[in-house]
């Protein structure tokens, strides 16, 4: 991995893995409300609470196993977590097509969960790869490779479902087995042994990486933003689908295509612009502009009285991509070489305890205010609260300290957030 040839091709994987991993989730995303409502029988209110406790459960097995697994990675090395990650969601999809009751579908989503390393794994992957000044492009490129597979993937998804609902889960597990055979013949390992460390086992859990984090000011703050902006994602799963059926009388396909279209503008965005935009406003002010474009998306998409207005918010929902490059490239230049794994995998953690939330939290929304009784009718009541959200993040990122090393990374170089992250470690 010395050369930079190696590391180029290395990181090309990297990026190809993770567009055949979005593009597996987003076939699905259009077809699990279906899936659950033809399982349960239940009307549209009641089953959105099971949709959202599929996405809880995921997210629950993410944040007790993430920790452990970026421990693992950083004493073993990244290429074996990768491929048993890749090898779990292959098993997930398998189950998730064959599933005949709900309580199959909660066992697949939580054998997901526990090997759902992939981002963790990869963008610790990447840190070992590349230069700090050049992290925040690099980390805009792993969400570009997102947004492709949003963009096939839905679409794809939604025209398989039209056909049958179990058939995008073969589909999306024939992908995932694919991506474990390129990755078991290609992909060379990134963190040399000379780099590994032991495993410490009292970090190495969910509690222990929210310490990582909290241990330091700037870096608790960016972790309440990264939290706030996946926080405020979790409507999109959980009720989409659902208030645009109720709303629009949407079917698969016209949300597999609006997901497209949100896949498309954030590949767009985070492989085309962020590059740019981000060193000319610096990492903090491109967070900043980035929570107050997505708080507007959200905004649009709760109260749209026509579809043509989520599709506004879809827009201004790409323009915000800008905002989690520019939080990650910020956590990830805190961290020292040897616990870049700890590192993302603490912020994925957070990331998965704030999703173990979020869906539930919008569901329920969703189910109070679109049940026969409810006092008010408002499909879009979960899309609110993630505009709020935004907001919080907004200001955590606002107030992070003014230290020489954050006014650098404002000039375009990313360095470390504060000096008092390098003396923690």
């Amino acid at each position: 991995m010395s050369s930079p040839a190696a590391r180029t091709a290395s990181v090309r994987f990297i990026l190809a893995t993770l567009v055949i991993d979005a593009l597996g989730f987003g076939l699905v995303v259009p077809i699990v409300p279906s899936l659950v409502l033809k399982l349960s029988g239940l009307a549209v209110s009641d089953a959105s609470i099971w949709v959202g406790g599929l996405l809880a459960v995921f997210a629950l097995m993410q944040f007790i196993c993430a920790p452990v697994l970026g421990a693992l990675s950083d004493r073993f090395g990244r290429r074996p977590v990768l491929l048993l990650s890749l090898s779990g969601i292959c098993v997930n999809y398998l189950m998730l097509a064959w599933a005949p009751s709900l309580a199959w579908l909660f066992l697949g989503r939580l054998i997901a969960g526990a090997t759902a390393a992939n981002a963790s794994t990869a963008n610790a992957y990447i840190a070992d790869v590349t230069p700090p000044a050049k992290r925040a492009a690099r980390f805009g490129l792993v969400g570009a490779m997102f947004g492709i597979g949003f963009v096939l993937g839905p679409a794809l998804g939604g025209v398989l479902g039209a056909y049958g609902l179990r058939l995008p889960f073969l589909a999306a597990a024939g992908l995932a087995a694919c991506n474990v055979l390129y990755g078991a013949f290609v992909l060379p390992e990134s963190l040399p042994p000379a780099r590994r460390r032991p495993i410490e086992w009292r970090r190495a859990n969910a509690l222990g990486s929210v310490r990582v984090v909290l241990a330091d000011r700037n870096l608790a703050r960016l972790a309440l933003a990264w939290c706030c902006n996946w926080f405020a994602l979790g409507a999109l799963p959980s009720s989409f689908v659902l208030a645009n059926q109720l709303r629009f009388g949407w079917d698969t396909r016209h949300n597999g295509m609006a997901l497209a279209l949100a896949g498309l503008g954030s590949a767009v965005v985070q492989g085309l612009l962020v590059r740019r935009i981000n060193p000319a406003l610096g990492e903090k002010r491109a967070a900043i502009a980035g929570a107050l474009l997505t708080a507007s998306a959200y905004f649009c998409m709760g109260v749209a009285p026509v579809g043509g207005v989520v599709l506004l918010g879809i827009m201004l929902q790409a323009l915000g991509a800008i905002a989690n490059p520019a939080v990650q490239a910020m956590v990830s230049a805190s961290a020292s070489a040897d616990r870049q794994g700890e590192t993302q995998g603490a912020l994925s953690s957070l990331q998965g305890m704030t999703a173990i939330m979020s869906p539930l939290f919008a569901a329920w929304l969703f189910s109070t205010f679109t049940r026969p009784d409810a006092l008010v009718v408002f499909p879009g009541a979960p899309f609110l609260a993630s505009a709020l959200a935004c907001c919080v993040g907004c200001w955590a990122v606002f107030g992070l300290r003014p230290v020489p090393e954050l006014v650098s990374a404002e000039g375009g170089v990313t360095l470390p957030v504060s000096t008092e992250a390098g003396g923690n470690r």
